[in-house]
């Protein structure tokens, strides 16, 4: 594949609407990228991404009430959490999980120390995460309900980091080209780096790499290792 060219960035992207800590509703633009890898228009990746999400929301069908009902024991709060997303081309989506934290804990995210570097949060163990909301990282069942956008197209089986739209508005050029594909639940990331990675430009060298391996062959390669650190619980907390 040739190399990855600079992004071309348009000014006509959504315009999501970030609350500040203070209260104020800032506007951010969510840039779009003009083109799009054969990833995202693969009609072979998306016969996969569909098998498997239907095989991940049979799964989650089954798992959906004993985790429910977990999770309502453990901590007042929905079962579900849901935050906008930045997906292909800078196209905003509401991403799903199980619930892993405590109730208003994007209020409390201040009180939290980033351990991330560059535009990307994250923190070891983070104190706001529950009991429950621990196991369910460990073993990343929290993520079953993303089957859910991958069987709506915001998402893959395979690709890059979700990034949000607050660390979208802090992108630099180069940055952008995360975006010429759709998210993943898992990805190069996950399978080389999982929370052990700290620093966002490893996160996007990791993105890049993946748009320049791409096959299917690759894909499923990244797929069974994912299943092989998940079984193993490598780089969770």
């Amino acid at each position: 594949m040739k190399p990855i060219s600079s992004p071309k960035l348009a000014r006509d992207s959504p315009i999501a609407a970030i609350s500040s800590r203070s209260g104020r509703q800032t506007p951010q633009i969510c840039w779009n990228v003009a083109g799009i890898h054969p990833a995202a228009s693969s009609g072979l990746k998306r016969t996969l991404d569909l098998i498997g999400s239907s095989v991940g929301l049979l799964l989650t069908s089954i798992l959906f009430v004993p985790i429910a009902i977990a999770i309502k024991l453990d901590s007042p709060g929905p079962i579900l959490f849901s935050q906008r997303r930045c997906g292909l081309q800078g196209k905003p989506f509401r991403l799903w999980k199980f619930r892993s934290m405590v109730r208003d804990a994007e209020g409390l995210k201040h009180l939290v120390k980033n351990e991330a570097e560059g535009h990307i949060f994250k923190s070891k163990c983070d104190p706001r995460t529950t009991r429950i909301g621990r196991f369910l990282r460990r073993t990343s069942l929290d993520e079953l309900p993303q089957f859910w956008n991958v069987w709506r197209g915001e998402m893959s089986l395979i690709g890059t980091r979700p990034p949000t739209l607050e660390e979208v508005s802090q992108y630099e050029p180069h940055h952008f080209l995360r975006l010429r594909v759709k998210p993943g639940i898992t990805g190069e990331w996950q399978v080389y780096g999982r929370s052990q990675v700290r620093d966002f430009e490893d996160i996007v060298a990791l993105d890049l790499r993946y748009q320049q391996r791409w096959s299917i062959g690759y894909d499923l390669n990244l797929l069974l290792k994912t299943f092989w650190i998940v079984l193993q619980q490598k780089g969770a907390c």
